[in-house]
């Protein structure tokens, strides 16, 4: 079942996302539907906010990728309650864009070495070193647990210049080819 990908503008997507505990009613359920929606709109991630729920949910398939960057073959993963690391290095700047901002991509700087411990869909505790590409998707994802999103990585005359692109996602004057829901201010 495909979901809808919340946009910017959105409240719930501000909002620091809450532990999710063994118990989680309906997981199987909400993770199938996180899988579909993130391949039906082309993504390489989706974090549970993106679809209006705030839990320590991502899922992540950077396979698509790998032309690119190889550190992202066959790497499919569910993180749950995933804690980032920084284990070093300079930041590098790459392009990034965001299901929840459509049509837009802005040269975000992350670090591209970090230790990464989470739970997986069995709720199996899982801690590697992840490098490159693949730790900017994580980096990304997990930011959108804690109520960031890649925008708020880019500096001030920058997000002066893409202010009307934001305002007009915000108020729903945009096209999307795969399903949204528009935040409170959107004239739809």
């Amino acid at each position: 079942m495909k979901l809808p990908v919340y946009l910017y503008g959105h409240p719930v997507l501000r909002n620091v996302s809450k532990e999710v505990k063994p118990d989680y009613p309906g997981l199987d359920g909400l993770l199938e539907g996180m899988w579909a929606t993130m391949y039906e709109s082309e993504g390489v991630g989706l974090a549970a906010p993106q679809i209006g729920r705030n839990d320590r949910i991502v899922v992540i398939d950077a396979d698509p990728v790998k032309e690119t960057f190889p550190e992202c073959a066959g790497r499919k993963f569910v993180l749950i309650n995933p804690e980032i690391e920084v284990l070093g290095g300079d930041p590098v700047s790459r392009g990034e864009g965001c299901l929840s901002l459509p049509g837009l991509s802005e040269d975000v700087k992350r670090v591209e070495h970090i230790l990464l411990r989470w739970q997986d869909e069995n709720f199996e505790a899982h801690e590697e070193e992840i490098c490159g590409f693949l730790a900017r998707i994580v980096q990304h994802e997990c930011d959108h647990l804690e109520g960031k999103l890649y925008i708020d990585h880019v500096g001030g005359i920058r997000k002066q210049l893409i202010k009307n692109k934001l305002n007009n996602i915000a108020t729903g004057r945009i096209r999307c080819d795969y399903p949204v829901k528009y935040g409170p201010k959107a004239r739809r």
